[in-house]
């Protein structure tokens, strides 16, 4: 007779410790006012539980620390850059590898060194979905981001396994009108805008050969690598037996480079990746990386910087892990679903997302639901969490107006290795309250905004119901 636990439970146990934030309703009040309704803007002194993103809030391991302390500070040619290198060629295959100081730093190498390439001026990227950041570098070089979810990925109720897969139709049809207009092809893995959700190796492997045949390479925003190399292991036909650093290697033997956050799938505080097999383009990135980020075998990091990242890469792939942390966001999204609240289904690989716009349908996209959810969350319960809708992703329309993002969503980012169960618990509490009371959740107005990227920076203002009555 073998025991069988039936509780799932995380696999590491807690070896340093670091205090939660305020647990004072009359304080959370207090504090987003003064950061004029912004989260973004709170200090994380004021925040009791952090689900505002994933990115760099990631919890070290013995192994990284240890490693940390071999840090090689070098200018140029160090110890630690080459262990890096070794580690993520291991997993990836490509030839060029950088480091970088974040994502959104090898996006803007990768995206100014392609429009330098370029005498085109309309030039335009298809991915699944770009995210904001992306969206903001392909935009500020010139270029146009175009978005080709595939239907599934549309419908925040339909539970379909892989609804971060491209809209391959659509793809073609835009290479054969346009395709001398695209200089590449991205797919991100998992697709964060979407809900976090997968893409298959099926999806991944027909754009791959779409791309061949036109000549377009095709590059993976891989910021969530293994926790799509994990769905495809549980989800897709033929991969059930294979690890997910082969799954892994099997994505990235598909594309012709990446680009990745490793403050995400790294498991690292800060770091960035960009990777390619393309000699020429890798000359013209590490030009454009001398100019901004440094060396180009330091990019913009220390030594134990790369030295914590050559391990992290290695521990994400591990599988007892990669079970806990998309079972973990399950466990979250069950408990929403319990008390009645509408999500993304199925759940994603690093967060729950909320359906805002059908949770709150009293309020109209324009007056950013998700956006006000997350601020009644924070009042009430000191978690902190993001929106993923029409204040990140309107558009302006052609008499300067702004038209909705598809959806309204708020997302509930798991930072890895760093929330217990009983955490989750209390935000389910919390959010289940928030159903039950939600018709006191009122609409926004923006007060102020920057051009670009305003979600970071902007304020914002409870609406007077009376006057917009």
């Amino acid at each position: 007779m073998t025991f069988k636990a039936t509780v799932q439970f995380e696999p590491f146990r807690v070896k340093t410790v670091d205090a939660l934030g305020s647990a004072s309703a009359e304080r959370w009040n207090e504090a987003i006012q003064e950061a004029g309704y912004n989260p973004f803007n709170l200090r994380a002194e004021d925040i009791l539980i952090d689900l505002l993103t994933d990115s760099g809030t990631s919890a070290l391991s013995a192994e990284q620390w240890a490693a940390m302390m071999r840090g090689d500070e070098s200018y140029a040619g160090s110890r630690s850059f080459y262990r890096f290198e070794k580690s993520f060629r291991d997993i990836s295959g490509f030839e060029h590898i950088f480091p970088t100081h974040q994502g959104r730093a090898s996006e803007h190498i990768f995206f100014t060194a392609l429009a330098r390439r370029s005498e085109l001026t309309d030039l335009a990227i298809p991915n699944n979905t770009h995210f904001d950041t992306t969206r903001a570098n392909i935009e500020l070089s010139g270029i146009k981001a175009v978005d080709l979810l595939a239907a599934p990925g549309l419908d925040p109720a339909l539970d379909h396994p892989f609804k971060g897969d491209m809209d391959v139709a659509r793809l073609s049809k835009l290479l054969e009108e346009e395709g001398d207009k695209v200089p590449l092809v991205m797919l991100t893995v998992t697709n964060n805008a979407g809900g976090g959700q997968p893409v298959s190796m099926a999806n991944i492997r027909a754009v791959s050969e779409i791309c061949q045949q036109r000549g377009i390479p095709l590059i993976l925003d891989a910021c969530r690598f293994a926790e799509n190399a994990m769905f495809i292991k549980r989800r897709e036909r033929g991969y059930a037996d294979r690890t997910p650093k082969e799954i892994a290697r099997e994505m990235f033997s598909l594309a012709d480079g990446c680009t990745i956050s490793a403050k995400k799938d790294g498991m690292v505080n800060i770091g960035g990746i960009l990777a390619m097999r393309d000699a020429r383009l890798a000359e013209d990135c590490r030009n454009q990386m001398i100019a901004s980020e440094g060396f180009p075998t330091y990019g913009g990091l220390a030594g134990y910087d790369m030295e914590a990242l050559a391990v992290g890469l290695q521990e994400v792939l591990n599988e007892d892990y990669l079970n806990y942390r998309l079972d973990q966001a399950a466990y979250l999204g069950s408990k929403l679903e319990q008390a009645g609240i509408p999500i993304v289904r199925p759940t994603g690989g690093h967060a729950v997302f909320v359906d805002a716009g059908a949770m709150l349908p009293h309020i109209p996209p324009l007056q950013f639901p998700a956006w006000a959810l997350s601020v009644h969350l924070y009042e009430i319960a000191g978690i902190r969490s993001c929106e993923i809708g029409s204040m990140i992703f309107a558009k302006k329309d052609a008499h300067g107006g702004e038209l909705p993002a598809p959806y309204e969503l708020l997302r509930l980012a798991l930072p890895r290795r760093a929330y217990s169960r009983s955490h989750l618990d209390y935000v389910a509490e919390a959010m289940a309250y928030v159903m039950q009371n939600r018709r006191q959740v009122r609409g926004m107005a923006i007060v102020s905004q920057s051009p670009v990227l305003r979600h970071f920076t902007a304020k914002l203002a409870w609406i007077d119901e009376r006057k917009a009555a």
